[in-house]
């Protein structure tokens, strides 16, 4: 009895089912560095348009987390498929080496002994540290398939680094947008420096809410207030801050706001009107009576008296002051807040604020002295009690300010700083137009969360008390504290920085005869005695600064970028302080568009915090299932917006991971005799079916192309999954099998479907290289009639689709119908399969009844139809001649089908039922298509 399995066409291919992903990743990676495919990558797009993603510099500190490896993923998928898409891209990583969470671990480690060390020695330290973590993370990026310029990335530490940032500060001053002033600004008591309002964060606070009465001592009380009548007078006030009082140095009124001056038990207060029955209520008040109404406006200048200290608290007029709570009457410390200190600033009040860098207060203050200011409320309040100034104290929750390093209340504090003006040279008017008219926002949304941020943020506080930055070159007077600052001066120390071994050390290590220019004399004292700045530049105005010092300096880079990508955070943070140092220094931004990303939570949505138990490391996602379900991961979500990650979400992406790596294995299975300078057929030569596949491949081809380019990932993710489940698996290469497996070897239907399989595995892998590399890249070592040694990785394929239509129009629609027919054929064969009335589909004979069109049309293609609907036989009929046991289309009128067991025998070849078997002697017992390539072959063999 004839083996009729050795005479069919099944796949044989070396390329592994199983994917061993977390075994092979890392060969591969091996094998990209060995070929240089990144290299190679760009090479290849010579000439084409650039397209410049800029990395936002992740931090040198610690292992990655999945938002770091979402973010570099993403990137790395954009970069690659910019390459795929018709423009030259290049990614330069970058790190962000400065800072204070560096150290603050290196003081962590040194303990005490760091009181011992110097500058320079911190500054060592750090940079060692910084690059421990560097190189960490770039294995861990690597490891992910990130492809780029590893050897040469950039680093905020590195000295032409240093010297550009310190060469855009001298850019902002010789502009006249820098100034030194004592203001209040953010001050981490537990850090010891200042804040930018990017470093800020949010939470809830359990605060002490007191009000507080001032009395009213002016000598002229009773000329302006004849109501009063000599009786004690006071102002009250509400605050949530006991610690501020202290520093009280004026009281606020709104202008236009209705006060009352009202007599209760024989004194009188002044509050806001409608706040009267309020507070009333709350002091336990009887018997309140109106003396008189009357505006703020008509109180300004009043004076009362610090009800600790005695000293002049005089009404002053504020726009800010509001009804909502308290007693519209506002506690003002012109030391501790913004609008106080611009307050101060109009009536010429004191900017007073006693504290050390540790929160502490200093000698000076009675009663309070050496107290921290959180440990000094309950005093403050003790102190208001005992003098009789406190009226009631309560307990309020509300969002407070915290440092996002050390997550720490923080304070405002009133410290001489250097700032770059909002003001000045019109920054935060050129900063709105460059966001609303020369950056694409992606999300839109991004442009009014940014837009809102710059409109309404203070002067840019860009100096900090600490030891490991890049110092802001200055010289101050000794006598007077004047700050010296001349453009041409910084900048030739700037650029002393480039040459200098460890950068900025430079500063910290010269003598200072080395850097005062001669003669120098203080403008302000004439003083010659001079010291330098140890302040150093706020971290965000290091990476801000990264156009000039990466983009306008690396050959792989131009400026502006065309992109800039990171998560929502960074319109507070990168995207932000980069806007303002471009457009403070060239007038434009340093982007074209920008990109945001969510954050990386839990499968219910929660937010990953090693307290709950619910964080997942990439390490070990990696190590389980391998960084191809990673990259897939991201391409799978809208990143837009948060992305989910659990263990069920990632078994489903495995789940779908097999069918696309299964989908590409029975192709390459199918091509294991296929030379397509050989054996491929011209386009107009293959079967319809083939024609018909390889247009819906183009348009799908056409799609991904269009949604890479529109950075709609996920888009791209789900046309890739379903071309390998739906358009392939599910119809194309079920209905091929046959075809493949059955035909003589080199037949014509055989070589017309091998055809049709070369060009959609390479359309796919390449369509796939960008978010699936390590598998595309896999696979297409596999492909057969790819020169290698020219093309050595998919990254350098030349890839080129069919650009026009292998069918008419006509044609096309026609087969739309015969794959309508198809699905109202398996719909009505699959009941009849569930009833045990039939095996499989190839035990059917279909009878299908239409009317008109369809029915020419069915009639044409009658020959084609049983491979096309998987079955043995299928007859066409009028739909006129149909039988009541006929069933009608649920989807296409003037369709109706009958399903019954095919006629005949069973071929063993092929499976199919055959009336004809036995007609040939020598393969009685296969059909005579089979029997055609048995003698076929018999011949080849002879």
């Amino acid at each position: 009895m004839t083996d009729y399995k050795k005479t069919l066409n099944l796949p044989r291919t070396s390329f592994p089912m199983r994917a061993s992903l977390p075994k092979k990743e890392p060969e591969m990676i091996r094998f990209w560095e060995e070929n240089q495919a990144y290299e190679r990558m760009v090479q290849t797009r010579e000439g084409r348009q650039k397209f410049v993603l800029h990395d936002g510099p992740p931090y040198a500190n610690g292992h990655i987390h999945l938002g770091t490896a979402m973010n570099k993923i993403l990137k790395d998928i954009i970069v690659k498929a910019q390459n795929f898409t018709g423009r030259q891209a290049e990614y330069v990583p970058g790190w962000d080496c400065h800072g204070l969470p560096i150290e603050l671990k290196v003081e962590h480690e040194l303990g005490q002994s760091k009181k011992e060390l110097s500058t320079l020695d911190v500054r060592k330290r750090c940079r060692e540290y910084a690059l421990k973590y560097l190189d960490i993370q770039r294995d861990e990026f690597k490891r992910l398939g990130v492809l780029g310029t590893w050897d040469e990335p950039y680093l905020t530490m590195n000295p032409g680094y240093e010297s550009a940032t310190a060469g855009e500060l001298c850019a902002f001053m010789r502009r006249g947008s820098v100034m030194r002033n004592k203001k209040p600004i953010h001050w981490c008591p537990s850090c010891e420096t200042a804040l930018a309002e990017a470093e800020v964060e949010y939470a809830d606070k359990t605060s002490p809410s007191i009000y507080v009465r001032f009395p009213l001592t002016d000598p002229e009380l009773t000329d302006r207030l004849p109501e009063i009548g000599g009786r004690p007078a006071f102002v009250l006030i509400w605050t949530t801050t006991p610690w501020t009082i202290p520093g009280n140095m004026a009281v606020a009124l709104h202008p236009d706001v209705q006060y009352v001056l009202v007599q209760v038990q024989g004194e009188v207060y002044i509050l806001a009107e409608k706040l009267l029955a309020e507070c009333a209520e709350k002091f336990g008040w009887d018997n309140v009576q109106t003396l008189k109404t009357l505006m703020g406006r008509d109180l300004e200048g009043l004076l009362a008296e610090h009800p600790i200290y005695g000293r002049p608290s005089p009404l002053v007029l504020a726009d800010y002051v509001t009804l909502e709570t308290g007693t519209g009457c506002v506690h003002t410390a012109p030391g501790h807040g913004q609008e106080d200190y611009d307050t101060g600033l109009r009536y010429g009040l004191e900017i007073y604020a006693p504290l050390d860098d540790q929160g502490r207060f200093l000698p000076e203050v009675e009663f309070f002295a050496g107290s921290h200011v959180f440990e000094a409320n309950p005093q403050v309040i003790a102190k208001l009690s005992e003098l009789g100034a406190l009226m009631v104290q309560e307990k309020i929750t509300h969002a407070y300010p915290h440092c996002w390093r050390c997550k720490k209340p923080v304070i405002f504090r009133a410290t001489t700083q250097w700032f770059i003006s909002m003001q000045h040279n019109d920054l935060r008017d050129k900063a709105v137009q460059a966001i609303d008219g020369q950056v694409r926002w992606i999300p839109s949304w991004g442009k009014l969360r940014i837009r809102n941020m710059i409109s309404h943020r203070p002067d840019w506080c860009i100096s900090r008390q600490r030891s490991w930055g890049v110092p802001i070159i200055a010289l101050l007077c000794a006598d007077c504290g004047h700050a010296y600052f001349d453009p041409d001066w910084v900048q030739d120390i700037a650029d002393r920085f480039a040459s200098h071994p460890q950068g900025a050390d430079y500063w910290f290590e010269a003598e200072l005869s080395e850097v005062v220019p001669q003669d120098l004399t203080c403008p302000e004292c004439g003083g010659r005695k001079w010291t330098k700045e140890t302040d150093i530049l706020d971290v965000w105005f290091d990476s801000g600064t990264s156009y000039a010092a990466v983009l306008e300096q690396r050959d792989e880079c131009t400026f502006p970028a065309d992109m800039y990508l990171e998560g929502s955070d960074q319109h507070r943070g990168w995207f932000h302080s980069s806007l303002l140092a471009s457009v403070g220094t060239r007038d434009v931004p340093p982007y074209r568009s920008v990109l945001t990303h969510g954050f990386v939570v839990d499968g219910q949505g929660k937010k990953m915090s090693k307290s709950i138990g619910n964080v997942i490391a990439p390490q070990d996602i990696m190590d389980k299932y391998g960084a191809e379900i990673l990259r897939m991961w991201v391409a799978s979500e809208n990143y837009q917006e948060d992305l989910r990650i659990s263990e069920t979400i990632l078994k489903q992406l495995v789940d779908n991971y097999r069918r696309i790596r299964n989908t590409c294995r029975f192709i390459l299975g199918n091509l294991h005799d296929f030379d397509p300078d050989r054996d491929a057929l011209p386009g107009p030569d293959l079967l319809p079916l083939d024609r018909y596949v390889l247009d819906l491949a183009r348009e799908r081809h056409a799609r991904i192309t269009q949604d890479y380019s529109n950075f709609e990932l996920h888009k791209v993710f789900h046309s890739l999954h379903t071309m390998c489940a739906t358009d392939l698996s599910a119809f194309y290469l079920d209905v091929l099998k046959d075809r493949l497996y059955v035909s003589a070897p080199e037949s014509h239907k055989r070589r017309s479907a091998q055809t049709a399989l070369h060009t959609l595995l390479t359309q796919l892998l390449w369509d796939m290289a960008p978010i699936l590399s390590f598998t595309a890249e896999e696979a297409y070592q596999h492909v057969p009639g790819i020169d290698l040694e020219t093309y050595p990785t998919i990254f350098t394929y030349p890839f080129s689709m069919q650009e026009t239509p292998l069918m008419e129009s006509k044609e096309r629609r026609i087969w739309d119908r015969m794959l309508e027919v198809r699905a109202e054929a398996t719909r009505a064969i699959e009941p009849v399969r569930k009833s045990g009335g039939i095996g499989h589909s190839l035990d059917v004979c279909l009878h299908l009844y239409a009317d008109d069109d369809l029915h020419a049309e069915l009639e044409a293609n009658r020959d084609f139809l049983p491979e096309l609907f998987i079955v043995s036989a299928v007859h066409v009929h009028p739909g006129k001649d149909a039988p009541d046991t006929a069933v009608s289309s649920q989807e296409m009128s003037g369709l109706k089908l009958k399903v019954e067991s095919a006629a005949g025998e069973k071929c063993a070849r092929c499976w199919t039922f055959s009336p004809e078997l036995g007609h040939d002697d020598q393969y009685p017992d296969i059909c005579p298509r089979c029997s055609r390539v048995m003698h076929s072959l018999q011949t080849a063999a002879e």
